[in-house]
């Protein structure tokens, strides 16, 4: 008869083994920007709750319950084979359109900073269609590609058409919504996905000749909204708009700038605890990273999301899979645009498109759809050794 320590002992063993299985350097960048994640949400909520007499603690608890969730999503999408993904595919992307379509009927849908693109849920929680969309067309438009090269044969027009027509009416709606910056981040990935399957060279230069006309007349004919309008502005000229985009990016360079090398220190930032930086513990929360961490530790932050990169990058050169290996192109170019547009726009080098950053900005929808992301790579991981 097995005593309790020899049980708990084979428990542990046999946890430690799963565990093993996995990339963990992989698993260590994505948990150490968790973590820092965590604690530049509470520095950048906890003093501004703490003067309106509320729980100063009420943005950490929903903040570290978000990525309880989101790691328990991570782990249910390993394992399951990603290989049987395609099966269900049709399933995924007609839920994500009805999502995108829900945000849209009065009464359903919120509008936040001019955007209607939430559901509000129960318990004061909401989710945004558009982050878990992402996923969808990414797993949709491999599927379509790779079923041609998986037969040795390079993608024809016709294939491209079909993969572009699963990425068109999920744009469409996320542009009604308006929501610019998710638009852009899912073409970065629909692009790097076509150009590694094979697509002919003519479908991604004329690709990248649509998305400059299209931003151009999206402009003129209104479907941008004004507020991005007058973000645009502010990026060419801060003073255009003083009170509000000039001011945001104004105060986020001098946020970033104040903390030096080393920073003022956790919990500690001037610029933070006054709530200079609106949106700070969203889109803005490198901002937290730049004054109360500097640049050492905003310097760490961009390690690991380099060691993302490479190791995701590994994972799809490593797989012999053509459909692996498209959805690890698709989740690549997904999580280094949003993160370079994300520190981009706080540092004035693009303009503000109001999107998180991936891992560490505050956000239900947008942190169980990295991680489901990052499960994704780790699936093609386990099934390629």
């Amino acid at each position: 008869m097995r005593t309790p320590t020899i049980r708990r002992r084979g428990r542990t063993d046999a946890i430690r083994e799963n565990v093993s299985r996995y990339d963990r350097t992989l698993t260590f960048a994505v948990l150490a920007l968790s973590l820092i994640g965590t604690l530049l949400v509470w520095a950048a909520t906890r003093d501004w709750f703490k003067s309106q007499g509320l729980d100063p603690q009420y943005y950490l608890k929903r903040h570290i319950i978000n990525i309880a969730i989101a790691m328990a999503l991570a782990y249910g999408t390993t394992l399951i084979d990603y290989r049987m993904l395609r099966a269900y595919t049709p399933i995924v992307w007609g839920l994500g359109v009805i999502g995108l379509a829900a945000v849209l009927i009065p009464g359903i849908g919120s509008t936040i900073n001019g955007a209607r693109a939430w559901i509000s849920l129960p318990g004061g929680f909401q989710i945004q269609p558009a982050e878990l969309a992402k996923i969808s067309i990414i797993v949709g438009i491999s599927m379509i590609l790779a079923e041609k090269l998986d037969k040795n044969n390079d993608p024809t027009d016709l294939d491209v058409l079909k993969a572009l027509g699963i990425a068109a009416l999920p744009i469409i709606l996320i542009l009604l919504q308006p929501d610019l910056g998710t638009v852009l981040i899912i073409s970065a990935a629909v692009l790097a996905i076509i150009t590694t399957s094979g697509a002919p060279t003519r479908w991604v230069i004329g690709l990248l000749l649509v998305a400059v006309l299209g931003g151009f007349v999206a402009v003129k004919t209104g479907v941008v909204s004004e507020y991005q309008v007058k973000r645009l502005q502010s990026f060419v000229d801060p003073a255009a708009d003083p009170q509000m985009t000039g001011y945001q990016l104004r105060q986020s360079r001098i946020t970033i700038g104040s903390g030096g090398f080393l920073g003022k220190g956790l919990f500690k930032g001037p610029q933070t605890n006054g709530r200079f930086v609106p949106e700070q513990q969203t889109d803005f929360i490198f901002t937290v990273a730049g004054e109360e961490l500097g640049f050492l530790g905003s310097g760490f932050m961009l390690l690991c999301f380099g060691i993302i990169f490479y190791r995701a990058f590994n994972i799809a050169k490593r797989t012999n899979d053509l459909f692996g290996r498209l959805v690890c192109v698709g989740v690549i170019s997904w999580f280094a645009f949003q993160t370079f547009e994300n520190i981009g726009m706080t540092m004035g080098l693009v303009p503000m498109t109001g999107v998180p950053l991936p891992f560490v900005s505050y956000g239900g929808s947008s942190m169980f759809a990295t991680f489901i992301g990052f499960g994704l790579l780790q699936n093609v991981y386990l099934r390629s050794r």
